[in-house]
């Protein structure tokens, strides 16, 4: 069998998934709502701490106020790319009982479902993102904000290098929630999984602050943890905080986590699998 036609499968699962979601127009200009909301209030916390700390924006920062706006704001458009939440999709099935469909597809069910996942967070994060990007890099400089704006990358090589990274914490935010979808599977209700997820993927991401903020004897590990590539590194790559060698190394980070995730959650599937008992009709 050639790749083309193993990959079928799997690309006919991730487009049909993400058509499915690019329906739901009404959620995407709400969720957009909100996010401005909460961007709003965070970039004025942030400008009223680097105006109260004598000089902090200037020097011995660790960003820069701007770095900080742009940050935020490209935290909340990238929000719902956050693995903070299982797929419904395969809670549904959970509860349902079809979940033991996709056990007899001749399809790997893992890719099936990595596949599926990958096409519900992408079409939750583009509309919003470029909704984002419209009101926060474009609209607000019309109307005499551009200090609160999310400004353009770094340069080329900096734009080219984020959109590389945007693409690896896609696929990096895709294998965390197989992570969620196999608890849910193994404990039969996603519910638990998603509420213990939530505070930590917001806080270590970088949702919440960025990491840079956070106290210096944390940045190597902070770093080097897997939710900061979902977040923080294409963040600091776009505003150049990430460039070269560095940048190199946050693309690496981003890749080498999704290759071990992936493999932690092809385990775990086929352990769970053998043991599921399948419920509902």
């Amino acid at each position: 069998m050639t790749l083309q036609r193993w990959l079928r499968p799997y690309r006919a699962a991730f487009a049909s998934r993400f058509l499915q979601m690019l329906q739901y127009r009404t959620a995407a200009w709400a969720g957009f709502a909100t996010q401005c909301w909460w961007g709003g209030i965070k970039v004025m916390v942030l400008a009223a701490f680097y105006g109260g700390v004598a000089g902090a924006s200037a020097t011995g920062a660790p960003m820069t106020l701007a770095q900080a706006v742009t940050y935020t704001w490209l935290a909340q458009g990238l929000l719902a790319l956050l693995p903070w939440l299982g797929d419904p999709e395969v809670a549904q099935a959970v509860r349902s009982g079809s979940v033991a469909y996709d056990r007899l597809r001749p399809v790997d069910a893992y890719a099936l479902w990595y596949a599926r996942s990958a096409g519900w967070i992408a079409a939750r994060v583009l509309p919003r993102v470029a909704l984002m990007a419209g009101f926060a890099a474009v609209l607000l400089p019309l109307a005499g904000l551009a200090d609160w704006a999310w400004q353009p990358p770094a340069g080329m090589a900096a734009g080219v290098a984020f959109a590389v990274s945007a693409v690896l914490a896609l696929l990096l935010s895709t294998s965390m929630v197989m992570l969620l979808n196999i608890a849910a599977a193994a404990s039969l209700n996603e519910r638990g999984i998603n509420a213990l997820a939530a505070p930590v993927v917001i806080v270590f991401s970088g949702n919440l602050l960025p990491l840079a903020l956070l106290p210096d004897a944390w940045q190597a590990l902070l770093l080097l943890q897997p939710l900061a590539g979902v977040t923080d590194i294409p963040a600091r790559i776009w505003f150049g905080q990430l460039a070269g060698p560095q940048a190199l190394e946050g693309l690496a980070l981003q890749a080498l986590w999704t290759v071990a995730l992936v493999a932690a959650g092809r385990a775990a599937m086929a352990r769970t699998l053998r043991r599921l008992e399948v419920q509902g009709g």
